[in-house]
């Protein structure tokens, strides 16, 4: 089944080419079933980059998906034309009475910041909260799962002496879990930031689970069933060429930055890198648009009142 986005989104064409199922809301409009409701709060500056890889892992599943576009009320991105944010994107604020089958808060750079000090953190905390009442499970991705487990939790975010930069080795630690369905005993995820989240930490939180880790970059992907919401601090999401793209950033500008770990062949940045990431990205999007599918109310308008559980 296909993702449903404006037909005039650069993503549409994007996805089309790829053979990804799009569908535009006129189109869907004259099917009897009714899709899911996906929205992506979307707190990284590259808006249509971000928007094309969500898009293209949430579109491949046989479910149909209706996509919002969602950003802060007050900031202001500067990297993305203003026409384009007019057009595509509505404030949290214009859409915080809709009902969502599932929610995806992006990451953000800026990690060096401590979360009270980002512009929109109080704001922010009202989507959170929001979560509860209106989302039926949230899935918060690098600084946005950090940001997500910290203001539920009170687990704080831990600077790194070096940026954690490559492909990583992670395990499977929860081979039973449905979000796993699929998924290898071990395989590499795309990693790109300066801080992390303490395994300890999680470990003695209460209800909190850890079902991806990595020796060398810590806890990956964590499950809170109490809040419905899954975090992930690293990038599935990832193009192929995301990591080359932030090297060749680094180097072009003069930023001290090693070249990523088990990216490129025999880690010659010369070469072109290969995606060794793909499949369990589709895997693990794919399983938690499953999982919201056999446990979101029919009326979208009973998120919220019942408490389904995601594990049932």
């Amino acid at each position: 089944m296909p993702i449903t986005i404006p037909a005039d989104l650069p993503a549409y064409s994007v996805l089309s080419n790829e053979g990804v199922m799009v569908m535009s809301p006129d189109h869907a409009a004259r099917q009897d079933i009714r899709p899911l409701r996906i929205g992506l709060l979307n707190l990284m500056p590259k808006k249509i980059q971000t928007e094309n890889q969500f898009a293209r892992l949430i579109g491949a599943t046989p479910l149909q998906i209706e996509l919002s576009l969602i950003r802060m009320t007050e900031h202001q991105t500067k990297n993305t034309a203003a026409e384009h944010m007019e057009e595509f994107y509505r404030p949290f604020q214009e859409i915080k009475d809709q009902k969502f089958d599932g929610l995806i808060i992006t990451g953000a750079p800026i990690e060096h910041l401590a979360f009270q000090e980002v512009s929109y953190w109080d704001e922010l905390k009202q989507v959170f909260e929001w979560t509860q009442t209106n989302v039926h499970s949230t899935f918060g991705v690098c600084w946005g799962g950090m940001a997500m487990i910290n203001h539920f939790h009170g687990i704080t975010k831990h600077s790194l002496d070096q940026k954690a930069f490559g492909c990583f080795r992670h395990l499977n630690l929860q081979p039973t879990s449905p979000y796993l369905r699929g998924f290898s005993d071990d395989f590499v995820i795309p990693v790109s930031r300066w801080t992390e989240m303490s395994q300890s930490d999680i470990d003695n939180t209460p209800g909190l689970t850890t079902l991806l880790g990595s020796a060398g970059v810590g806890p990956c992907l964590v499950e809170d069933p109490e809040h419905r919401a899954l975090y992930i601090f690293n990038h599935f999401e990832y193009d192929s060429d995301t990591l080359k793209q932030e090297y060749d950033r680094d180097v072009e500008s003069g930023t001290a930055i090693n070249v990523p770990v088990n990216y490129y062949p025999d880690d010659d940045p010369s070469r072109k890198p290969l995606n060794r990431w793909r499949s369990h990205a589709h895997l693990l999007y794919g399983n938690w648009l499953s999982e919201i599918y056999q446990t979101t109310p029919y009326d979208v308008n009973r998120i919220g009142l019942e408490t389904a559980d995601l594990r049932a």
